[in-house]
């Protein structure tokens, strides 16, 4: 199985540690990658245009400053840098050693920035959403699908993919022939059923969780179903081709 996420929006700064080692990060293979659009966001967010360009307001100066210094700053694991209301229902903040060993094997963070992390790599928190055209990079989901494909093809081949991910990153790499599974959340309230982005995320957390905390992981689409149907507050479970639509209540 492996488990596909979003980065969250909000990012909590680590106050110590050393700088990003971009040899050391899962997929080694990016590194090139990766350090193109990093010196693309830090050139980027020095300029007069630079909320603009990064599509955030000036409450967000602080952050958009932090990416001028992006290969300076200290550095700590993913899972506790990516903050927010996914992370924080998996519980990712507080996985122990044994949680993040199967994270790192389970679970991939589709990037902007980094193009695809493990939770246990470490890096510093940053400004940058994939549906940002950064300088002569451009469009940052095109370019990382040209290095994706390989990338995640090869650390999928074989296994379930299941795909919590968000439409920007989505269009970064979609499986191809591998089985997938997307996870949809609905809210059922007075017998309607709609989409809620908040409690989406929340529950696609709290599946994240279960699963990288699982001692046997789920070999197929039904099996994933199952297991979502132990999750708090999950009332009902549909199973179609390549999406798992889960109901929670109001």
């Amino acid at each position: 199985m492996l488990i596909l996420l979003p980065p969250s929006e909000g990012k909590t700064a680590p106050a110590s540690g050393p700088p990003v080692d971009l040899e050391s990060l899962a997929h080694p293979g990016l590194a090139r990658a990766r350090r193109r659009v990093g010196d693309a966001l830090a050139k980027v967010s020095a300029q007069r245009n630079a909320y603009d360009v990064l599509g955030v307001g000036a409450s967000l100066g602080a952050e958009v400053e932090r990416n001028r210094t992006l290969w300076d700053n200290p550095a700590a694991p993913a899972s506790a840098v990516y903050t927010g209301v996914l992370y924080d229902a998996a519980g990712a903040a507080h996985w122990t050693g044994a949680d993040l060993e199967h994270a790192a094997e389970r679970v991939r963070i589709v990037s902007a920035l980094w193009g695809a992390v493990s939770p246990s790599d470490l890096i510093p928190a940053y400004r940058l959403s994939m549906s940002t055209s950064l300088g002569r990079i451009g469009p940052l989901a095109s370019f990382w699908r040209q290095h994706l494909a390989a990338e995640l093809g090869h650390l999928a081949h074989g296994r379930l993919v299941v795909d919590c991910r968000s439409s920007s990153y989505v269009a970064a790499w979609r499986p191809a022939g591998i089985p997938h599974v997307s996870v949809r959340v609905e809210r059922e309230l007075h017998g309607r059923r709609t989409v809620v982005s908040h409690m989406a995320k929340h529950t696609r957390g709290l599946l994240t969780g279960a699963l990288v905390r699982a001692d046997a992981v789920p070999e197929t689409a039904q099996d994933l179903a199952d297991a979502a149907r132990t999750i708090d507050g999950v009332i009902d479970v549909t199973l179609t081709e390549h999406e798992l639509t889960l109901v929670v209540a109001a």
